[in-house]
């Protein structure tokens, strides 16, 4: 096990570190979504082809989840607070070149690195909460932990319309990217002196056929499911997805018969976690498909602004931000019963925005009123869900949880910008592309339904 200096002596020393790490948390979230409202200007500034724009989007969390588990095994042998650091660096570099890309091949390289970036920093922030942390700390601490994973996608969206509506010094959709960079710093400069200064552990070796492996599986399936719209769905598409199924399967084998295996058994045999896993990510399937398909609907058919686009999911950020801080009030009993009913409110919230704007309709009260109680919902049931994957997780193998259920959550992400990116652009050409944005969110109302059906039986 990783040995951790001392743990914080004050409370000052403790919000510290806790403000470190979920800061990185929250940026390297917030870059999944904040594009999203961005990518009209970014297809109208540097001429990028649908695939182009899917790539620019998803490029950043397939980079993410490909090398999230890897990331966490890192920090294991080379410590959790020069891992953090090396990616928060990394990641703030990756920012700027971003920021600074002159076409859209460039944008995409960089924003591969960015993802590296940020799979190499994620995995350490569960793994130092959970070490640096105990008792009542350490449950508020997992909580805002919970909160900053699904309420900076929300934030990304708006502050994404913001800083592109702005076009600062003409800078148009640029500022999404190079915000990051000032933050990076100031995070660094807390990092030197609040993170701890752990060595590693020379018994938690990196496998890296596994890796590889594991590598090449993610990519199989999400480049045709981005790519194969663009060129038409050819045969290499549908090779590539049969591929994948054989490379996980490998996968299966080479982490049964490793020595160091990428994912520890102790983690998937940890109660309550796969099942949850199974409901996160139809949960952020559905989530990520739906911001990517409302950013370009909300300007390229009702012909908002992007600050304007942004704006509109206030109402929903305020509700996630709302019950996801506050659902620990709940009675004690309450807590993993809450989520199978707020994720049945979130299925009824996507099927009535989806009726508030048929036949594009401008996104009226109607629509911002549903969009709040959505938002309470999402965050009253991500957060707890959040609690039941990772309640019975030991502490040894902190490290490989984090990795596996940021993994999930991002190739969720993928998933749902790749297959609702794929339907929208698709469809974009018939009489009506409203249908198209009720048409995703019907299916994404589904994928609610069935994370609410993948609950732990314990957790209704």
């Amino acid at each position: 096990m990783t040995t951790l200096a001392a743990p914080p002596s004050t409370a000052r020393a403790g919000g510290a570190l806790l403000a470190t790490v979920l800061g990185g948390q929250f940026m390297a979230v917030l870059d999944v979504s904040i594009v999203n409202v961005a990518v009209p200007s970014i297809r109208a500034d540097l001429a990028a082809s649908g695939a182009g724009l899917q790539l620019v989007v998803a490029g950043y969390a397939v980079a993410y989840a490909v090398l999230l588990v890897t990331g966490a095994r890192l920090g294991d042998t080379h410590g959790h607070g020069r891992a953090f650091q090396g990616g928060l660096a990394g990641f703030t570099v990756a920012s700027l070149l971003c920021g600074l890309a002159p076409s859209t091949g460039a944008l995409i390289a960089c924003r591969l690195l960015q993802g590296a970036g940020a799979a190499l920093m994620v995995p350490q922030v569960f793994s130092i909460i959970q070490r640096a942390f105990t008792g009542p700390a350490r449950t508020r601490a997992l909580g805002l932990y919970g909160a900053v994973l699904a309420g900076a996608a929300v934030a990304g969206q708006a502050l994404g319309g913001v800083l592109t509506g702005a076009d600062l010094l003409g800078t148009g959709w640029r500022p999404v990217f190079l915000v990051n960079v000032p933050v990076g710093l100031a995070l660094l400069l807390l990092g030197r002196r609040h993170l701890p200064r752990d060595r590693g552990a020379d018994t938690r070796r990196l496998d890296p056929l596994g890796a590889l492996t594991l590598a090449a599986a993610v990519l199989t399936l999400v480049l045709p499911l981005v790519l194969g719209h663009e060129s038409g769905w050819p045969w290499w598409t549908w090779v590539s997805v049969a591929a994948s199924v054989a490379l996980f399967g490998a996968f299966t084998v080479t982490q049964r018969r490793s020595a160091a295996p990428i994912i520890s058994g102790l983690v998937l045999r940890s109660p309550g976690l796969i099942t949850a896993m199974l409901a996160i990510l139809a949960v952020m399937a559905s989530y990520a498909g739906f911001l990517f398909t409302l950013g370009l609907h909300t300007q390229t058919d009702l012909g908002y602004s992007p600050a304007k686009a942004g704006l509109v999911l206030v109402p929903a950020a305020a509700g996630f931000a709302a019950s996801s801080l506050n659902w620990r009030r709940l009675p004690a009993h309450w807590h993993r019963r809450v989520i199978p009913f707020a994720l049945l409110v979130v299925t009824v919230g996507y099927a009535l925005m989806a009726w508030t704007i048929r036949d594009g309709r401008p996104l009226g009260p109607a629509y911002l009123t549903v969009s709040a109680v959505y938002g309470l919902a999402l965050g009253a049931a991500f957060s707890p869900l959040i609690g039941v994957a990772l309640a019975h997780v030991p502490p040894a193998v902190a490290a490989d949880a984090s990795g596996v259920v940021a993994t999930v959550t991002q190739l969720a992400a993928v998933l749902g910008v790749a297959t609702f990116g794929t339907v929208y652009l698709s469809l974009v050409p018939s009489p009506s592309a409203a249908a198209t944005t009720d048409a995703t969110l019907c299916v994404a109302a589904l994928l609610a339904t069935a994370a609410a059906l993948t609950l732990p039986k314990h957790s209704r």
